[in-house]
């Protein structure tokens, strides 16, 4: 079966982003792309572009996070808009409280993880990056969804 890995954008500040990432799902990096290193005559990078991720890969389970810093002669991420959101299926509800503990913090909450109302364990906030999260467990499915 195809697995579905989320990509996301960042305006310089992907690197950080993803370290954050990482101090929380834990794993190592298994991709680092800088923009310097695609540099050509025919395709030249900026001195201030050439350190900004081009692409990076965190693996997380069987699923792969992705992400990049956008060049600045592409325009800004608009960190505001309302962007498609990251769902875990976490395994166990103290995963689940610790993925939310760890992502949200500094973020904003807008649903404080709590027993919901389909019988799941369940939190909906944007991290400190912008980048909106949500945490489910389910124990019918224990991380399976």
């Amino acid at each position: 079966m195809a697995l579905i890995n989320p990509h996301i954008n960042f305006n310089g500040n992907a690197e950080e982003a993803f370290n954050f990432y990482k101090s929380v799902f834990g794993g190592e990096f298994a991709t680092i792309v800088r923009f310097k290193e695609i540099s050509s005559p025919e395709n030249q990078i900026s001195e201030t572009e050439g350190n900004k991720i081009m692409h990076i890969a965190l693996p997380i389970g069987q699923n792969v996070l992705m992400g990049n810093d956008v060049p600045e002669f592409m325009g800004r991420v608009d960190e505001n808009e309302n962007r498609s959101k990251i769902s875990i299926s976490a395994e166990s509800k103290e995963e689940a409280d610790k993925l939310y503990n760890g992502l949200s913090a500094g973020g904003s909450i807008e649903v404080p993880i709590n027993d919901s109302p389909w019988g799941s364990y369940f939190a909906m906030f944007r991290d400190k990056y912008g980048i909106e999260w949500m945490v489910d467990f389910d124990p019918k499915y224990k991380g399976k969804v």
